[in-house]
């Protein structure tokens, strides 16, 4: 899993966060270090916030998107490189679903039943058709489900 997660970030040139998120991260990643390279990329990537409440974002590499999310967000993705990663943020998830921002779903599922939790899927959001396009298992018997929106034909 951990390998899976280092090459997902090393196929990324940028982070998407929302503001609870990027809190978490900022309180950790600055002060980790690691032999695999990991804590190296998370810090030095470009991160992209999305919250209305903070102030500024002083994580190494940090811009805040406070207004217009959708509109700044689109702009992002249509320069060039790799991929964008989202890792949490819930909220910022389903604005983009909403916004149909999101190219890929990475679903990684572990097999504990926590019974409470937040949703990822709220009340309100559009249905939306998804295909399964890749799948991993694990060791642990976690996996990732990898699914892309159904209109997105390649």
């Amino acid at each position: 899993m951990s390998k899976y997660k280092l090459d997902e970030l090393r196929a990324s040139d940028a982070l998407l966060l929302g503001r609870v998120t990027y809190q978490i991260f900022a309180d950790y990643w600055p002060f980790e270090t690691d032999e695999e390279g990991f804590a190296e990329r998370m810090n030095g990537l470009p991160k992209y916030v999305v919250a209305t409440t903070l102030d500024k974002a002083e994580w190494n590499n940090s811009t805040l998107i406070k207004e217009n999310v959708a509109d700044e967000i689109s702009k992002l993705k249509q320069q060039d490189g790799q991929d964008i990663v989202v890792y949490g943020s819930a909220g910022l998830i389903q604005t983009l679903m909403q916004h149909d921002l999101v190219d890929e779903y990475r679903l990684m599922i572990h097999p504990v039943v926590v019974g409470h939790g937040k949703r990822l899927f709220q009340d309100g959001i559009d249905t939306k058709v998804l295909k399964l396009v890749d799948t991993q298992t694990f060791d642990t018997g976690a996996m990732v489900l990898t699914f892309q929106p159904a209109d997105n034909e390649e």
